[in-house]
């Protein structure tokens, strides 16, 4: 009796137990039909596209912006948009992309922030010909190592998300060149960041930072660096990056702005005042050097040019020649083609200089003379020239003469 009736208990204990798994199963199917009939209604709510949507996609535009469209998955027909250089689907609540997106090889820039992905979409690493990539207020914490397939990304944004490490996978995107992690949860840099040679742009604000990364301070390239909002009480000088343009360092609790070099710019805490000053600064310069032009050009204005050379009056009757004077004409080289030109002017490699024709004649060392009464004039010496001429004639007659009588 007691064995049969136990029996019977676990049998009936059994058959409840059966009959708990039969309604358990019941309900696990009619949560999976849920689930396929949502999805379907979501698919079918996705092939009823915004008004305009339709347009964009017969247009044949290189562009295509979906960017705040309510969509939860990217609608299937972008992907067979082969023409496709540029994708904006910002705003939206996608949690990845289709692998079929890879299809957009011609696809150079891609922005899907503002939406609800935890991870980099696989098929966003086989896009190997994108050069901008904005993935900037998600959800990621990591990046997956398959983004080094993108040899040609220039520009990278994912700010506003979860990072609590600086991405390695960074280091082997040679020509990365603007980098945006602002907004997240970074407190140091690894020590060998300054591999990023190509790096111009580095924006690091809203992290969690309380002492400036010294490893910046070898990154000589470059240009762009945001520290706004971060815990950083004290800065280094900055004058060794040379490159740097503009440095941002506002909302830190710091006393002075650091020294720069004098043509970055600053913002932050005391900026205003510095720039001010070194604008004053330069002003003075400014005005110190025209000061020193203007001085310097009334100084060659006053000085009286004198020729190369040696200047005799040869209208006077004077005991002696006129004194030697050689004097450079700065800024004048005599050319071959200077002339004296009717106007009693002389060139000396454009600067005009004025002489008196009758009082001042220019002749040779050879021809000054000293003594009382001794005079040299262009027309008596023209006229012993042609005496001597005359004389030379005469010697050759006589001489002719001399060898006919001989003759005879």
């Amino acid at each position: 009796m007691g064995n049969s009736s136990r029996k019977e208990e676990g049998e009936e204990e059994g058959g409840g137990k059966e009959g708990g798994g039969e309604e358990e199963d019941a309900a696990a199917k009619d949560g999976e039909e849920e689930e396929i009939i949502e999805k379907k209604k979501e698919e079918e709510v996705e092939e009823e596209l915004p008004l305009g949507v339709e347009e964009l996609f017969e247009s044949g535009d290189p562009v295509l912006d979906l960017s705040y469209k309510k969509f939860k998955r990217l609608p299937s027909r972008v992907c067979g948009l082969l023409h496709l250089e540029k994708l904006y689907v910002c705003g939206n609540s996608l949690r990845t992309l289709p692998d079929s997106i890879t299809q957009l090889e011609g696809l150079r820039i891609l922005a899907v922030d503002f939406n609800k992905m935890e991870d980099v979409p696989p098929a966003v690493c086989q896009l190997t010909n994108l050069t901008r990539l904005y993935l900037g207020s998600n959800r990621l914490l990591c990046l997956p190592p398959e983004l080094t397939n993108l040899q040609n990304l220039r520009c990278l944004w994912v700010e506003s998300n979860y990072f609590l490490r600086f991405p390695r996978e960074l280091y082997d995107l040679p020509n990365l060149k603007s980098l945006q992690m602002g907004d997240n949860r970074l407190k140091t840099l690894p020590p060998d960041l300054w591999r990023m040679e190509s790096l111009r742009g580095l924006w690091l604000y809203g992290n969690r930072f309380e002492t400036f990364p010294r490893v910046l301070l070898r990154m000589e390239f470059l240009e762009i660096l945001d520290l706004d909002r971060n815990k950083i009480t004290e800065f280094p000088s900055l004058k060794r990056l040379k490159a740097l343009r503009l440095f941002s360092y506002d909302h830190n609790p710091v006393k002075e702005p650091p020294k720069v070099g004098e043509e970055v710019l600053l913002v932050g805490e005391g900026a205003a005042e510095f720039l001010e000053e070194r604008e004053a600064r330069k002003e003075r310069r400014r005005k110190a050097a025209e000061r020193e032009a203007e001085e310097l050009a009334l100084a060659l204005a006053g000085e009286e040019p004198v020729i190369h050379g040696i200047l005799k009056n040869s209208g006077s009757n004077s005991k002696q020649a006129t004194s030697e004077a050689a004097v450079t004409i700065e800024g004048a080289d005599v050319r071959d083609g200077d002339k004296e030109d009717e106007g009693g002017y002389m060139e000396y490699g454009g600067a005009e200089l004025e002489y008196n024709e009758d009082g001042v004649e220019y002749e040779t060392e050879e021809l000054i003379c000293e003594g009382e009464g001794f005079e040299y004039e262009g027309e008596e010496l023209e006229y012993e020239r042609a005496q001597m001429d005359y004389e030379y004639e005469d010697r050759e007659e006589l001489e002719d003469m001399g060898r006919q009588d001989e003759g005879a």
